[in-house]
């Protein structure tokens, strides 16, 4: 938007404000063009190099699998010693696997991540995985919303739907998986290690998330009975290398088990009860010691109207367990009731830091 453009604007003169507000708007647009065109450059430097390194390791390799493991662990610490932590062996097997998955590098999309293709790689067969590719890249998914395409067999789906109905399927995603601007590149832990850049748990939270977080780790704290704090954007690697991040984790030393939550800045859905129960299962299976009671999982969901609290507790003995959890977490009145009232203090503290007058 140029000088004349705002100085002129239709048939009346702009108030103040209004004049303000365009020039704000315009200059965000240029920021936020600039930082798509930052995303895409790093996501295509990032693919590329992981391919070429995936075609020399298994050229190198060739059919000598036992050279491979010993060429795989000194590149991993060789690599690792000056690049960072990016470089696994796990890691260098996956680019193996990239590069022989999509051996014509012409054909991989510039629009798609290395989570994309991290995804992509587990679909085996080759005409399913190209329609995903391509969907993908054509319709601006992120590399959350092809996770839930693959998993809900959107192509299946879609090839068996009448072609009248199939905008309707293809549409789904985005009322499912909404872009926003949490969703920011750096979210993507790939980058992170990529980059060498340090975890910062302000990369992958709005700050609506993140205040709401702040306030409510010291409200459990305050008024919890044996909680401990444990970490906040606690990250879990499954056997695949794909990374999850749960928002909030405690320990509570009465109920000997630990307690995970997720904040979702919405309502509840049933994806988010399956997607804590998939958190409480994988807590279970890679954190939690023998002597531990089952993981308690909390769903935090937040908008103006109401705010809707529920348990998932997954034990073999779920009733003893369920009536000895109760006697010490925060009732579910008393959570709705926190989150509602620091939500409208986070969001006033948002809007007087975004509108107010910084002179």
């Amino acid at each position: 938007m140029d000088e004349k453009h705002l100085s002129k604007p239709e048939n009346r003169q702009l108030s103040s404000a209004e004049f303000d507000s365009r020039v704000y708007e315009s200059i965000r647009a240029a920021l936020a063009d600039a930082r798509t065109k930052v995303v895409v450059a790093v996501n295509s430097a990032m693919v590329g190099v992981y391919w070429e390194i995936g075609r020399q390791i298994a050229e190198a390799v060739g059919e000598r699998a036992e050279y491979g493991r010993s060429l795989l662990a000194y590149l991993s610490e060789r690599l690792t010693a000056e690049f960072g932590k990016g470089f696994t062996e796990r890691n260098l097997r996956a680019m193996r696997q990239f590069y022989e998955t999509f051996p014509i590098r012409h054909t991989l999309r510039a629009e798609l991540s290395w989570s994309h293709y991290r995804l992509l790689m587990r679909v085996d067969e080759p005409s399913r995985r190209e329609f995903y590719l391509n969907e993908s890249a054509d319709s601006c998914w992120t590399s959350r919303q092809l996770e839930r395409q693959i998993n809900s067999f959107f192509y299946e789906r879609l090839l068996a739907t009448q072609k009248e109905s199939r905008p309707e399927i293809a549409g789904e995603i985005f009322k499912l998986e909404p872009k926003t601007d949490a969703d920011y590149i750096l979210k993507d832990p790939y980058i992170l290690e990529f980059l060498d850049l340090k975890e910062n748990a302000k990369y992958s939270e709005s700050e609506l998330e993140q205040g709401l977080i702040d306030k409510l780790q010291e409200f459990l704290l305050e008024l919890g009975k044996g909680f401990s704090f444990v970490s906040r954007q606690k990250r879990i690697t499954t056997e695949h290398g794909e990374h999850y991040y749960i928002d909030l984790v405690f320990y509570n030393y009465i109920l000997k088990c630990f307690v995970v939550i997720d904040l979702k800045a919405g309502k509840l859905t049933y994806q988010d009860v399956g997607q804590i129960d998939f958190y409480v299962r994988l807590f279970d299976e890679k954190i939690k010691q023998t002597d531990d009671n089952p993981t308690i999982g909390i769903v935090l969901v937040t908008d103006r109207d109401e705010s809707i609290v529920k348990y998932s507790v997954l034990a073999e003995n779920e009733n003893l367990f369920a009536s000895k959890y109760r006697l010490y977490l925060p009732s579910e009145g008393e959570l709705r009731a926190e989150l509602q009232r620091e939500r409208e203090l986070v969001e006033r503290q948002i809007e007087e830091s975004h509108g107010g007058d910084t002179e």
